[in-house]
């Protein structure tokens, strides 16, 4: 069959949208209609499922233990300890009910939602590691999230392979690393981003190989350079000894400079490596796939995916993947699964749809919690025979009695779970780290808020007082109540106090890095600022060089996800690799 685009007007935010032919070949190959939404509205609605930074104190339901929670006290959801949720203590079966015909099936979906336990936090095999989130083998860690396979890390975001490290977001393979973003195989460097394979550095940008250098861009195979100018290892020395981060006073300037730096440096349009007929940023090993961002292997005809790897044929996701096939419309949603459709936390099953929580399962719809179980909804179980006989009869009830919210949307087959949902409110998710709303903005929408809660915090220092340099801060700040600059009047999911570890202490004095000023959370944020958004915008390069695929100003053009409004000076492929190699 032949598609043709087709403009749509989208339900949430009245805007405008193009579905385009291969779109429509996608769904009708799943077998579900086209979205009403526009895709940033669809990855609001997804993302506010995902709560990573905001833990409470809760009491597990079952055992009256206290624990650590991913869900509020106030939140009005039963909370189990996770050992106890992956139990056999409990069935998640005897909360199912027959369907009713005479009430919309999301409806009763929410009203399963409040019924059912859920785990207090989304971790497996983590070990003297309490203050974690959404990971998996983790050893002695602390207030680390979206991360598998570290050890003694502190303060970090979707990191994998590290050890004794500080402050990192997306980070692999690492060591004794501070305040990095987008960087792989880097030892004992700290302040950089996008930059792979690197030793003994600070504040390098887009840098491959370089070794004891400061304040570098775009080098490659280098040591010993500071500001891209190479020196004799003696001189470089002599220079470098001139520039202590171990003050707070002087780091500050230096960033400033490097900032300064950084401005007159081309920057490549896009980090798209070792890929063909593929847009977004951040990508490594793809293949015809559009709109995608943090792609980090083997991904095949996708679209509008984010922090993904090992997927065929996938749409509308963050966190999917991993030896996956044909998903659509999920958050951490995948892992050797296959034709599975609008859930959250998903692992191993096939023939999923409308799902929350639910593992190594086949054939189940709107169900919450199932795990190794077949032929089941609203956590009924039904033999194959008949579930079979219901499904359509359930997906036809759906499109004829759809679910309308406060605000006149209309949810049915084919839509994600409806706005307002969620657990979580909007300010607790990563949705508002990605599409940062004001509270006005989010309840206009539909989402839910949470007020900022009233903290009793003495300080015993403010971020002012604190020594400037590291190597007079004594061990009498350990456990101290620290005031974080912003003191909550930021939007950055702001604590307004923290403290500094033992450990964490001697990490920066080892590394002579001052003291930080800023909470976890608002430090966090301050790196997340640094990457770009997932947006796109076409725009053509801006080399004027005389290069030997142009003589004037290269004509090529391309999709960025630098806006036209940046500063910075954007070249396409060619013109950058003239300028880095």
């Amino acid at each position: 069959m032949e598609y043709k685009s087709q403009n749509m007007v989208c339900q949430n935010c009245k805007g405008n949208f193009t579905i385009e032919p291969e779109d429509f070949g996608f769904y009708e190959k799943i077998k579900v209609p086209p979205p009403t939404f526009c895709p940033e509205c669809r990855a609001m609605r997804r993302l506010v499922w995902r709560n990573e930074r905001a833990l409470y104190h809760n009491i597990c339901a079952f055992s009256g233990k206290k624990v650590v929670s991913m869900f509020s006290p106030d939140s009005g959801f039963t909370i189990y300890d996770r050992d106890i949720w992956w139990s056999d203590k409990w069935d998640p079966t005897a909360y199912g009910k027959d369907y009713d015909f005479s009430k919309p099936f999301f409806q009763q979906w929410q009203e399963l939602l409040h019924r059912i336990p859920l785990p207090n936090l989304g971790n497996t095999n983590v070990v003297n590691s309490d203050y974690v989130n959404h990971t998996a083998d983790m050893k002695n860690c602390y207030l680390t999230y979206g991360s598998m396979v570290a050890e003694n890390v502190s303060y970090s975001d979707g990191i994998y392979k590290v050890k004794d490290s500080l402050d990192l977001y997306i980070v692999m393979s690492s060591e004794k690393c501070y305040d990095d973003a987008f960087c792989n195989n880097i030892y004992q460097t700290h302040f950089s981003y996008d930059s792979d394979d690197s030793i003994n550095s600070h504040f390098l940008t887009s840098c491959i190989n370089v070794q004891d250098s400061l304040g570098c861009v775009n080098l490659r195979h280098k040591s010993h350079c500071i500001f891209n100018k190479e020196y004799q290892k003696e001189e470089y020395e002599k220079k470098r000894s001139k520039y202590d981060f171990g003050s707070y006073r002087s780091l500050e300037s230096f960033k400033q400079k490097f900032k300064k730096f950084l401005l007159k440096q081309p920057r490549r349009f896009a980090s798209i490596l070792k890929s063909n007929n593929t847009t977004g940023d951040m990508i490594m090993n793809a293949k015809n796939c559009q709109y995608v961002f943090d792609v980090y292997d083997e991904l095949e005809d996708c679209k509008y995916c984010v922090h993904t790897f090992g997927l065929k044929n996938g749409y509308d996701g963050y966190g999917i993947g991993d030896h996956s096939e044909l998903l659509y419309e999920g958050v951490d949603f995948g892992h050797h699964g296959m034709r599975n459709y609008f859930g959250v936390l998903n692992h191993g099953s096939l023939d999923n749809q409308y799902i929350y929580m639910c593992y190594s399962s086949k054939n189940i719809f709107g169900c919450v919690g199932i795990r190794n179980s077949e032929y089941v909804i609203l956590n009924k179980k039904y033999t194959k025979e008949e579930y079979n006989k219901l499904l359509p009869k359930i997906i036809k009830h759906m499109n004829e009695m759809p679910f309308i919210d406060a605000l006149g949307r209309e949810y049915r087959y084919g839509e994600f779970f409806p706005i307002g949902f969620s657990p979580f409110a909007y300010n607790e998710t990563i949705a508002g780290e990605y599409y940062p709303l004001k509270k006005e903005e989010a309840v206009k929408y539909g989402f839910t808020w949470k007020a900022n809660e009233k903290r009793e915090y003495i300080s015993d220092f403010k971020a002012e007082d604190l020594p400037d340099h590291i190597k007079d801060a004594d061990e009498s700040l350990v456990g101290k109540v620290i005031e974080c600059v912003h003191k909550g009047e930021c939007n950055q999911q702001c604590t307004e106090a923290f403290k500094i570890r033992e450990d964490e202490l001697q990490f920066y004095k080892k590394n002579n890095v001052a003291l930080p000023r800023l909470c976890p959370n608002c430090r966090h944020f301050e790196r997340l600022a640094r990457r770009n958004p997932l947006k796109l915008w076409h725009r053509q390069c801006m080399c004027e060089k005389s290069h030997p695929h142009h003589k004037s100003r290269c004509e090529a053009e391309f999709e960025t996800s630098y806006a036209p409004e940046r500063p910075e000076v954007i070249y396409c492929e060619k013109c950058y690799q003239q300028e880095v190699y």
